[in-house]
């Protein structure tokens, strides 16, 4: 009895499941989240964090997922970083500076196309 009540549970879970997690999984596969060798070479990024933002391990973790090299200034901890945040405006973390234009809020597509700029 057991056995056939998992049977017909099983398949209506796992679609729930595809269903709530289909933009990762889109993502994942989308060819236009991968970068081309020469625009991960030839960016600039900054990213302007602290260690208990979460929203600055998001940005962390994609710029690790897309091979992308980038400078990063602790805020909390390091006066001459809080500095050149504030004359960038800076107003809330994670602050990231990619190719001089400056994302506030995590957004991927935005990234990549900041990354794709000269």
């Amino acid at each position: 009895m057991l056995n056939k009540t998992l049977k017909r549970v099983l398949p209506i879970l796992l679609v729930v499941v595809v269903f709530q997690q289909w933009p990762k999984i889109q993502a994942y596969f989308s060819p236009s989240s991968q970068l081309s060798a020469q625009a991960r070479a030839g960016a600039r990024v900054t990213l302007y964090a602290t260690d208990w933002c979460g929203y600055c391990k998001d940005f962390r973790r994609f710029l690790d997922r897309q091979g992308v090299a980038y400078q990063e200034f602790d805020i909390d901890k390091d006066a001459e970083a809080r500095k050149r945040y504030e004359a960038l405006g800076g107003r809330g973390i994670p602050m990231l500076d990619v190719n001089g234009v400056q994302l506030r809020q995590y957004d991927e597509k935005q990234i990549l196309q900041a990354l794709q700029q000269p």
